[in-house]
């Protein structure tokens, strides 16, 4: 199984990534916040220890961007705070477990086992939209049993909308959560990325999904 260790304090990163490596995982480190989203975005980790202090992107912000764009990876966050009202907050994002530093391996060790074990169930979670089929996991979509050759911004794009199915996305948003950049009106990377999508999603079929709401974004519903 593959874990993501996001932690700016290098002998800490070294430290995770030498004994969950003999532990018997495989670990890719990143040592700031945007670069552990990217990663993240990248490649399917089963597994996440995510720091909350980090440079570029803090962990609040790290967690809320991969949900948002329906990575389910499971999130261990690690902080050098125990106040309640924080904890709160890494749940109500989307955080799987929490830890405080300073920790003993075992402990973090025995955590990460036991979120692994308790992930099964997610293998089989998909999201269905009249025809439309996402598996999540898997990063595979299809439409009417038909798959879907899209490449992984597209999936994500699409994964995006149907996680939020009913609710329209602004171009603002869509930006930020897939690409993550923040929107510049002179730029049509979001339009001509949901064109390209609806190619595939959409044109094929006779009932189309990814509908457009003037001056406002996109949603992901069918039409009425």
């Amino acid at each position: 199984m593959k874990i993501l260790v996001v932690e700016d304090e290098g002998k800490t990163a070294r430290f995770l990534k030498k004994g969950l490596s003999e532990a018997g995982f495989v670990v890719d480190v990143a040592a700031d916040g945007l670069e552990g989203l990217h990663m993240a975005g990248e490649v399917d980790f089963d597994l996440m220890v995510l720091d909350v202090m980090l440079p570029r992107l803090n962990g609040w912000q790290v967690l809320g961007r991969l949900r948002s764009t329906g990575k389910k990876t499971l999130v261990l966050m690690l902080t050098a705070r125990d106040a309640v009202h924080e904890r709160v907050h890494g749940f109500e994002l989307g955080a799987d477990d929490y830890l405080v530093k300073p920790f003993a391996f075992s402990e973090l060790l025995a955590r990460v086992r036991s979120l692994l074990r308790r992930s099964v169930p997610r293998a089989q979670e998909t999201i269905r939209l009249a025809d439309l089929e996402i598996d999540l996991l898997r990063q595979r979509a299809k439409r009417a049993g038909h798959k879907l050759d899209l490449t992984s911004k597209e999936f994500l794009l699409l994964s995006l909308l149907a996680r939020r199915a009913g609710e329209v996305l602004s171009r603002t948003l869509i930006a930020e959560a897939v690409w993550d950049m923040n929107f510049d009106s002179e730029t049509n990377v979001v339009d001509v990325n949901v064109r390209r999508l609806r190619s595939k999603v959409d044109d094929p079929f006779s009932v189309k999904l990814i509908q457009t709401v003037r001056g406002a974004g996109y949603v992901l519903e069918c039409e009425s």
